[in-house]
């Protein structure tokens, strides 16, 4: 890839553990505008995130060594990450689960299995709020 197509392209991190979930996210956007960015655990995504500054963060909630709300909370501390869409991931798809993700720092929820159909889609209509 040419240094400027990355400039172009949106950066994406996935912070998932789940090694099966994660290369599904990537094999559905990869053939998208991302520069995708991979993270295993909660301690990984928050590293990644500040180093790597993304346009758009896909957050698993439950995650080994940090979970996703404390990353979550973790980056909306700074003042780079304040308006960075933050979308949680979760298996755990029960309700009132959306709204403690809204309360909890995430722009939006995503339940899983992931909707290979609708995830571009819901990828991009945050992506279109930040340009």
């Amino acid at each position: 890839m040419k240094e400027t197509e990355k400039v172009l392209k949106k950066k994406l991190l996935i912070v998932e553990d789940n090694q099966d979930s994660r290369e599904l996210v990537i094999k559905v956007l990869s053939n998208r505008d991302y520069q995708l960015i991979e993270a295993v655990d909660g301690e990984d995504g928050q590293e990644k995130a500040i180093a790597e500054q993304p346009d758009i963060i896909l957050l698993d909630i439950s995650l080994p060594k940090m979970g996703g709300y404390e990353v979550a909370e973790n980056l909306r501390l700074r003042e780079e990450f304040k308006h960075t869409p933050i979308i949680a991931l979760t298996a755990h798809a029960m309700k009132g689960d959306e709204e403690k993700a809204l309360h909890g720092g995430f722009s939006g929820y995503i339940s899983k299995p992931i909707n290979v159909r609708e995830l571009p889609k819901q990828i991009e209509s945050y992506v279109k709020k930040i340009k």
